[in-house]
């Protein structure tokens, strides 16, 4: 075998045997999926950024005849259309670019007696749109007052910058940018010393009930983005339970962005700080202790440089995470626009594509480079643990140990607060008008929103997505790290893999818009089925949970696969009898992630979604636009509900797992 890796590593090209093509072929079907659900979508919304469009009437002509014969009346000038109003003059311009031929004639009355043609003046121009055909011919068409106004004149189409142009000549769209990054500013900030204070308690205190506190601190995951924003309209909004401790402030704006923020994204800043605080050898501290250092100096020398790694990682998770979220500013937002509801507006409420297309395109410049700088970071990060180290572990102090607990005291009074108060929302019959209690906010069916059906979806959905998409991911993982040669191919492979994570789910769906309904495209019919928010869902989410793999696969040496070789097995059989047992804890683990994340997820679907595939979290957005805040607050809570009752059973069913499948890894240990 060592002779085998030193022929590969010397450049000898190695023979390649039935097993290397086939984890090829599955390679490149599930780079292929990557492309077509990732690669693809981002190309035809870039290009749709790219597209503008222009009037150019010396392309038609148009000439009246109110009884001294026909006359000339337009083809003489260009008219430009843009944010789908005419610019500069009068806004004759349809929703989906079409501009009114009436628009165009002098001294225009739909009561005149006066009689139209309209004809193209030149072969391979625009055209125009009569009686619902397009008439691209050279033809004269006559008409009488009345039918010319329905006769509309089609936009020539060009690539270039001016939508971008547009963007940011436009101050009420360009200050969205400011918002942004603001709020993920400030958020940031309190998050990451939340969390850091939080993960320090559990890490480095005796404190009782730490597993206690780990449980709630994890419960955000488990609830859309949009909960934390009714909590709040429910607790500071106009008829509040406490509005009065905001002294005058208004919740609707970036404080309660903010708060709402710190609470969804908490979990995910905990998770990786608690790592990073987990490793640290104990000898530093015994070294420091020894020489006479005070113990904020050895906090600031010691503890600090060792997590700063988890630190800045955490602090660019949780930007990215704030800076593109949807749910929260939609909720609790008001009038202070972010980037990813201007998406939204500008997608389904004016139904300009263009313009949602370069304000994705604008949103993912942040996304993409805090995910770039975190990469970087991650890879100048040393080992601080050697073979010699000794594992830390804290010593009991009443005092500290009693100032940690109430510290995560408080942080969980306020997690369990928050959801204590939407559950408060969901069975008050109606705020504050009646506070009897009851479950008519639990009748979806009559709510707008998409009912109990909605919930049904998603939980068909998450299934689906959890188990294609961990068969998706492991496998995928596994011809990375598994597969022999080949290292162009993998490479490409790995970057698309990571692709999905700097990607915004309101981004990447609003490129499947473009990709998927168009006509011309072969995958069209999947557009508005289920299969596209599986698609689209498993996409979104693919790189954490390939991370996920590759680290359990990583923990198995390269000799399995080398002695499975040599006994000329075939490598299904290595990968069935003997990976997938050994990765089963972690094959669990990326299940309960994607079930659970497509149970929350809000943006990635919000524009794919059609009346027969509402999703429930979809029913908590239109329950709450429309004004049903109270059943909005009740769906939120049974999607929590159903979230925690899967996390309880993954639970058990991996320490019943662990029971039967990892035995020996208590061998090893003994």
């Amino acid at each position: 075998m060592a002779e085998a890796t030193a022929v590969a590593r010397g450049g000898v090209r190695l023979k390649l045997s039935r097993d290397d093509w086939i984890m090829r072929a599955f390679m490149g079907v599930i780079g292929l999926y990557l492309l077509v659900a990732l690669a693809f979508p981002l190309y035809a919304m870039l290009s749709k950024s790219l597209q503008t469009y222009h009037f150019d009437l010396t392309d038609i002509e148009i000439e009246a005849d109110d009884g001294a014969g026909w006359m000339s009346k337009g083809g003489v000038r260009e008219l430009a259309i843009a944010k789908g109003k005419l610019d500069p003059e009068d806004g004759a311009i349809t929703a989906n670019h079409r501009l009114s031929a009436a628009s165009v004639m002098p001294g225009f009355s739909f009561r005149a007696t006066t009689r139209y043609r309209v004809r193209n003046a030149a072969p391979g121009g625009a055209g125009f749109i009569a009686k619902g055909r397009i008439i691209e011919d050279l033809e004269w068409r006559e008409f009488t007052s009345r039918e010319l106004r329905r006769v509309l004149l089609r936009p020539v189409r060009s690539t270039g910058f001016g939508n971008f142009e547009t963007y940011f000549s436009t101050p009420a769209l360009f200050r969205s940018i400011q918002n942004s990054i603001t709020v993920a500013a400030i958020s940031t900030l309190i998050t990451v010393t939340l969390a850091f204070l939080f993960a320090y308690a559990l890490v480095r205190s005796c404190m009782p009930f730490k597993a206690g506190f780990r449980a709630i601190a994890m419960v955000p995951i488990l609830v859309p983005s949009l909960l934390p924003g009714i909590a709040l309209v429910y607790l500071f909004g106009k008829q509040g339970m406490i509005t009065g401790l905001l002294l005058g402030n208004d919740i609707y704006g970036p404080i309660g962005i903010v708060i709402s923020e710190v609470f969804y994204t908490f979990p995910h800043a905990l998770i990786i700080i608690t790592t990073a605080l987990s490793i640290a050898d104990a000898r530093l501290y015994e070294a420091a202790t020894v020489l006479g250092t005070g113990k904020p100096r050895i906090f600031l020398t010691v503890t600090l440089p060792g997590a700063r790694y988890g630190l800045i990682s955490a602090a660019f998770v949780v930007f990215t995470l704030v800076i593109t979220d949807f749910g929260a500013p939609k909720v609790i937002g008001g009038q202070y626009n972010v980037l990813a509801v201007d998406i939204y507006k500008q997608v389904v409420g004016q139904q300009n594509f263009q313009m949602g297309a370069v304000v994705s395109v604008i949103l993912l410049v942040p996304a993409i480079a805090a995910f770039t700088v975190d990469r970087i970071v991650q890879r100048r990060q040393v080992a601080l643990l050697s073979a010699r180290a000794v594992a830390y572990e804290p010593r009991p102090s009443r005092r500290f140990d009693a100032s940690m607990a109430l510290y995560c005291a408080a942080i969980s009074v306020f997690i369990l607060g928050m959801l204590a108060v939407c559950q408060f929302a969901a069975l008050i019959k109606f705020w504050p008008y009646d506070l009897s209690l009851g479950f008519t906010n639990y009748d979806f069916d009559v709510m707008d929103g998409g009912g109990w059906e909605s919930f049904w979806n998603s939980i068909r959905m998450a299934l689906y997505t959890a188990v294609f998409g961990t068969v998706m991911v492991f496998t995928g993982a596994y011809m990375i790290e598994k597969g022999r040669g080949f290292r162009a191919g993998r490479g490409l492979f790995q970057l698309l893999a990571m692709m999905p994570m700097a990607v915004p789910g309101l981004v990447l769906g609003l490129a499947y818009i473009f990709f998927f309904n168009d006509p011309d495209n072969p995958l069209n019919f999947i557009y508005g089925t289920m299969g596209i928010l599986v698609i689209c869902t498993i996409t979104h989410f693919y790189t954490v949970a390939h991370l996920t793999a590759l680290t359990a696969l990583k923990q198995m040496d390269i000799e399995f696969e080398y002695v499975s070789q040599s006994l000329k097995q075939p490598f299904h059989k290595m990968l069935t009898r003997v990976t997938v047992p050994v990765c089963l804890p972690a094959i669990l683990d990326i299940s309960i992630y994607l079930f659970v994340n497509a149970m929350t997820t809000v943006s990635a679907v919000v524009f794919l979604y059609s009346p027969d595939t509402t999703l429930a979290s979809v029913a908590v957005l239109n329950m709450d636009d429309a004004g049903d805040i109270a059943p909005a607050a009740a769906m939120g809570m049974v999607i929590f509900y159903t979230n925690a009752l899967v996390r309880l059973a993954h639970g058990f069913l991996s320490r019943h797992v662990l029971i039967r499948t990892q035995s020996w890894r208590q061998r090893q240990v003994d």
